[in-house]
C-alpha cells in the first residue's frame, strides 16, 4: 500500500472534497490537523501544519509546510470526459483542459487548499 501526505489548510474542508468528489473514505480522523483517507491501496495523509508535531511542523531551519505545487498523484478513470463534467458542475477547480499525449489524457485539479489532483485515462485495450 503506498501513501502520500498533503499539507492542507483546513483538514475538515480536505476530507469533504476528497470524499464527496474522488471516491475516498476516511480511515482515521484522531485531531483536527490530521486525517488518513483510503482509496483502493492508496492512503492520503492529511495534515494542517501545526506546532503539535508530526508531519505538518515546522523544520529545523524554521521552513514551514504549506499546501500547493506541482506534485500529485494520479487517480484512473474510465471515462475522463464524463468524469470532468460532473466535477465542473460540483464546482470543482480545474489547473487545464484535458490534455491527450502518448500514454493517455490527463486532467489536473486542485483541492480546496490548492494542491494538485491527476486524473488520467488510460487508452482502450
Amino acid at each position: 500500500m503506498a501513501a502520500v501526505r498533503y499539507i492542507v489548510d483546513d483538514v475538515d474542508a480536505a476530507i469533504e472534497f476528497y470524499t464527496t468528489h474522488l471516491g475516498f473514505h476516511i480511515v482515521m480522523h484522531p485531531a483536527a490537523e490530521f486525517a488518513i483517507l483510503g482509496r483502493d491501496d492508496l492512503r492520503l495523509l492529511l495534515s494542517k501544519p501545526s506546532g503539535r508535531g508530526g508531519g505538518g511542523q515546522a523544520m529545523p531551519d524554521g521552513r514551514a509546510p504549506a499546501p500547493g505545487g506541482w506534485n500529485r498523484f494520479q487517480l484512473p478513470v474510465d471515462d475522463i470526459e464524463a468524469t470532468v463534467a460532473a466535477l465542473r458542475d460540483a464546482g470543482v477547480r480545474f489547473r487545464n483542459d484535458i490534455v491527450t499525449g502518448v500514454g493517455g489524457r490527463q486532467i489536473l485539479l486542485d483541492d480546496p487548499s490548492g494542491n494538485a489532483v491527476e486524473l488520467f485515462e488510460y487508452p482502450a485495450g
